[in-house]
């Protein structure tokens, strides 16, 4: 499996396109694979997709906001993502506090699914596994239209036995965020009390290509968070 970034992990650094251009650089020297963006702070993909070749990125995906998945948006939405060369994009959440919000996030998700032949995803926080009135889960009934990133620090914390859940869920689930925490406050990986000898187990099991780090409190600095982060990862792997 190779390993990526979410850039929200070094937000600290990043102001306008040029110290985007520079965070990727410097991604790339610490040793990741891959980058997940979450905003482009004002680059055109043309720009993006230059640096990320000369350093040598590979763009996994994105979270970029529900409206721009709709019916008036779309086909710009996914001009910009191509030329980024993106495999599939998504949403770091949407409105999932009942029933029809989470059918109506579900369904914009998966007709832009449909339109680009590309899997668009849905990823979650704690909020998504609590039980709607009808029993049923905010992310199963999302799910159902779109496929699914599952940020597994957030379904750890809302006490989801990721293991299990990740090989009930494999057909549906593009990514996987990798993060770790203590009582609902992300800590770099290893610094925190998630199960994450469990998730890597599942991962493999699923035959995922990438696993993406997160942290959305990266300490001191988003870099040297994040450097933590792969060191670990990387001693999981080998």
């Amino acid at each position: 499996m190779k390993i990526a970034v979410q850039v929200y992990s070094v937000r600290d650094h990043i102001s306008d396109p040029a110290s985007l251009m520079a965070a990727l650089a410097e991604i790339k020297r610490i040793g990741y694979d891959g980058v997940e963006f979450a905003g482009y702070y004002g680059a055109d993909a043309a720009q993006i997709r230059e640096t990320l070749d000369a350093v040598g990125l590979t763009a996994v995906g994105g979270h970029i906001g529900l409206d721009d998945f709709k019916p008036d948006k779309l086909e710009a939405t996914l001009a910009f993502q191509r030329a980024l060369g993106v495999p599939c994009v998504g949403v770091g959440g949407a409105p999932h506090s009942t029933l029809a919000e989470c059918e109506e996030t579900g369904k914009v998700l998966g007709h832009a699914q449909q339109v680009s032949g590309m899997p668009i995803y849905y990823h979650n926080h704690s909020e998504e596994f609590i039980p709607l009135p009808d029993g049923r889960l905010p992310i199963d009934v999302i799910g159902s239209f779109c496929t699914l990133e599952i940020d597994t620090y957030w379904s750890f914390h809302a006490g989801v036995d990721n293991a299990a859940f990740l090989r009930s869920h494999a057909d549906n689930i593009v990514h996987l965020h990798v993060k770790d925490g203590v009582d609902g406050h992300p800590k770099a990986l290893g610094e925190g009390n998630c199960d994450l000898d469990a998730v890597l187990d599942a991962a493999k099991d699923m035959g995922l290509e990438w696993l993406i780090v997160e942290n959305d409190d990266p300490e001191p600095t988003g870099f040297e968070d994040i450097a933590r982060s792969l060191a670990y990862i990387k001693s999981k792997l080998n």
